[in-house]
């Protein structure tokens, strides 16, 4: 056995002196490859113009191949639909869906939830009533971290900063900073404190000019709310 456990520490260190990848590299190869849409943001990628977004947010597509056109489910183009909004630093994983147009003509307050009204040409179907219902806008707030293949349904209200987890069903809103995950989602744990979320809501560092976010660029990438606080003060006070 001792002597099977060296041998394979010497093929490993011959693998790794000879340049060749070993099966656990090969296999992390395989399973990373470049988003097609890296470095374009969102606001470059919709076309429906019932999608409205902030700046530099980014939609990953790592594997599902499609543009996040395709992520909003059921959008119509039309005037008056319901709107997908998103703000701005928001970072949506791979397959996630939004899931939109209200009801969809399903009502489970009738007999049927079958949208017969929307099979005209079935003679059986005439007389049917239009069931659809609009849910209002699906609003995603400002540096929101999507996970992927999680599901926002219609008309759910995102807060600032909060975190979808993977493949979470959100059915109902989400607070500001508030981590969610599960089927339905629920609330997992706030990411800081209720001070410290003031603080960030108060400052609402997603809308300051890209010079201002330069300045503070140290302090973004830290967990010091405080800190972030008073140089965000400073700078007012300053002018």
């Amino acid at each position: 056995m001792r002597e099977a456990s060296e041998a394979s520490r010497d093929v490993a260190a011959w693998t790794k002196a000879s340049g060749e990848q070993t099966h656990a590299e090969r296999t992390a190869m395989n399973n990373y490859f470049e988003s097609p849409f890296k470095g374009v943001t969102l606001d470059k990628q919709v076309t429906n113009p019932n999608i409205i977004v902030g700046r530099y947010s980014y939609y990953s597509g790592y594997y599902h191949g499609h543009s996040f056109n395709d992520c909003a489910r059921y959008l119509l183009p039309d005037d008056g639909a319901d709107k997908l909004v998103i703000g701005s630093f928001c970072s949506i994983g791979s397959g996630a869906a939004f899931i939109m147009a209200g009801n969809q003509g399903h009502r489970n307050d009738w007999i049927s939830t079958f949208p017969f009204y929307w099979m005209p040409d079935v003679p059986a179907f005439a007389g049917a009533e239009n069931g659809y219902r609009p849910a209002g806008d699906t609003v995603v707030g400002n540096d929101v971290w999507i996970g992927s293949e999680a599901v926002i349904m219609a008309g759910v209200r995102i807060g600032d900063g909060a975190v979808i987890g993977t493949r979470a069903l959100v059915t109902r809103d989400v607070e500001p900073y508030a981590i969610v995950g599960g089927n339905p989602a629920r609330t997992i744990r706030k990411r800081f404190d209720d001070h410290q979320i003031a603080l960030l809501l108060d400052m609402q560092w997603w809308d300051w000019p890209d010079d201002r976010l330069a300045a503070a660029m140290p302090l973004l990438t830290d967990g010091d709310v405080e800190a972030l606080h008073r140089h965000w003060r400073a700078s007012i006070t300053s002018g």
